[in-house]
């Protein structure tokens, strides 16, 4: 069973940095499909950043330029670091794995494990 937890949530003034890290366990790291995701309240889940097992990486429009997605697999960990930081990122966030490759559509689709989520608070 796939594992996932996070750290590195909370808050921040706009314009800052913060980096969320993933721990995962429970199968080859170095052959899973990664992703953060996040949920802003009111909203549906949307997909933030996408790291394939090959190293090719994909943005969402809603934050690119300012993350990025990097992996450690030494540690078995994946981070998300976020700049420029905006009120409207204010949201909790969630690291999610796939076995093998991502599935063709993964921002819309989500991945198969998922961590519990942490929260993010970006002040004015």
């Amino acid at each position: 069973q796939i594992q996932l937890q996070e750290s590195g949530g909370g808050s921040v003034q706009a314009g800052g940095s913060l980096t969320l890290s993933c721990v995962v366990s429970g199968y080859d790291f170095t052959d899973l499909c990664l992703g953060w995701y996040r949920r802003i309240t009111g909203k549906e889940r949307e997909g933030v950043a996408i790291l394939e097992p090959d190293g090719k990486i994909r943005y969402a429009n809603s934050m690119a330029g300012r993350v990025l997605i990097l992996r450690y697999n030494t540690r078995n960990t994946f981070t998300l670091q976020m700049n420029n930081l905006k009120p409207e990122d204010t949201a909790t966030y969630y690291c999610a794995a796939e076995k093998l490759w991502c599935n063709g559509d993964p921002f819309y689709y989500g991945l198969d494990y998922w961590g519990k989520g942490i929260l993010v608070t970006v002040s004015s």
